[in-house]
């Protein structure tokens, strides 16, 4: 596996996807191996839960450490007689054709989000040299792998004209119970009084606009804005800026683990206002939590919806004013629908799981092997 920042996963929706399959592929009998950044933990363990952890090099750097650390590893499979290279996200698979064309490995590469999508070149994240290297990665993409794999089925209609093997697997859900709230104290945020939104803070997330909707809300509920920067730091400071206006605002920053599964569990409300996503794994999560899902209506988010129709709502990306008025309805009737919307958090689950995921990785693997 390249493209992941490494495991155990903390933050991030490929890391969280990469471990959950790399440990199930090894509680299988297979040999798994994920390349990691050394700069990702201190605590650089040889192995996770049954799975290899290699660690290649990089520079901290916006633009490159992804890049060179996709290289690093590339280079590091010459030799070591892999059956499946998988690359995980379009920047990491520039490096495809060194495991490609120098060794007998079968290339795989799962698509979690269109880097530059035709209807949004100008990426917030992104500037022109970065988004000229991700279009080359598309276009390799496109080329490369023995089998591409799509997390959303919309992503499907990108790759038709692709010649090889594309494939439909989205990501996965566990369910989880939070027993421990007391992260809700030290945060000062009651049960089921609060908004929630967990993701990295850069522009495409929307956070900003958020923010602002919620500022136009009037209402007692909180807003809980788990997540950090990802190489944003300007945007981090706008989104502290925003958040001092509202002492309703939290920003707890990165949150994991056990604190995080009570955040969803207690939640009124969970908030999603992207501009684009893959599959994001997030929504899922809060979906499996029965929680009322505002959303912005961009094709991922469509993809989940119609699984949560009780208490879900889309209202038109980077909408500000359509925004604040469904935060405003679904506030109002937080408890009402979020205990009906438990019923379609449990289709959720049936639907997005991990188990299955597994099972049709682990087919293509042996279907183009063969």
């Amino acid at each position: 596996m390249i493209g992941q920042r490494g495991l155990p996963a903390s933050y991030g929706g490929v890391e969280r996807h990469v471990e959950e399959l790399g440990v199930r592929l090894a509680e299988r009998g297979h040999e798994v191996v994920v390349f990691c950044r050394r700069n990702y933990t201190d605590d650089q363990r040889p192995s996770h839960r049954g799975v290899k952890l290699v660690y290649a090099p990089t520079v901290e750097s916006k633009h490159l450490e992804a890049a060179l650390h996709s290289g690093a590893a590339s280079m590091l499979t010459l030799g070591r007689g892999f059956d499946i290279v998988h690359y995980h996200a379009v920047g990491p698979g520039l490096w495809s054709p060194i495991p490609r064309w120098f060794t007998g490995a079968k290339i795989v590469q799962t698509i979690h989000g269109l880097a530059i999508q035709e209807n949004d070149p100008d990426r917030g994240k992104w500037g022109r040299l970065a988004r000229t290297v991700l279009q080359g990665g598309d276009w390799l993409s496109q080329r490369v792998p023995d089998a591409v794999i799509v997390v959303g089925e919309y992503l499907l209609d990108h790759y038709r004209h692709r010649r090889g093997l594309t494939v439909h697997i989205p990501n996965g859900v566990t369910s989880s119970t939070a027993t421990d709230s007391s992260v809700l104290a030290r945060l000062g945020l009651h049960p089921r009084r609060y908004a929630l939104f967990v993701g990295r803070l850069i522009p495409e997330k929307g956070v900003d606009q958020m923010i602002r909707a919620f500022s136009q809300v009037d209402t007692s509920h909180r807003l809980a804005v788990v997540g950090g920067s990802s190489f944003t730091d300007d945007y981090e400071l706008i989104i502290k800026r925003l958040a001092a206006a509202d002492p309703r605002v939290a920003l707890p920053g990165y949150v994991y683990g056990a604190e995080l599964a009570a955040l969803f569990a207690n939640a009124s409300v969970y908030v999603q206002p992207s501009l684009l996503e893959g599959l994001p794994l997030t929504v899922l999560e809060a979906a499996s939590h029965g929680l009322p899902l505002v959303l912005s209506d961009i094709p991922a988010h469509r993809e989940i919806l119609p699984e949560t129709r009780v208490g879900g709502r889309l209202y038109p990306a980077g909408d500000v004013g359509a925004l604040s008025a469904a935060l405003d309805q679904a506030l109002a009737g937080a408890d009402r629908e979020r205990d009906a919307a438990s019923a379609a958090g449990r289709q959720t689950i049936r639907r997005y799981r991990w188990e299955a995921v597994t099972d049709e990785t682990e087919a293509l693997y042996h279907r183009i092997a063969a």
